[in-house]
């Protein structure tokens, strides 16, 4: 019995913690990492194509 006492008088702060945490990954951590991979992303297709050309049929 001790134990589930212990667990509702810890209740409110888990809860706090938790909303924390999800405003920290749904405000933060989702956005940044989204631009990264984008970002990321247009890196590595512009460097192929200045390496490979840009897309399109080859020069007549």
């Amino acid at each position: 019995m001790s134990a589930a006492n212990e667990n509702n008088a810890s209740e409110p702060q888990g809860k706090g913690r938790e909303l924390r945490s999800f405003l920290l990954l749904s405000v933060v951590l989702a956005p940044a990492l989204s631009v990264a991979f984008v970002g990321g992303l247009g890196l590595v297709i512009w460097v192929y194509q200045m390496i490979a050309g840009p897309p399109g049929p080859p020069p007549a």
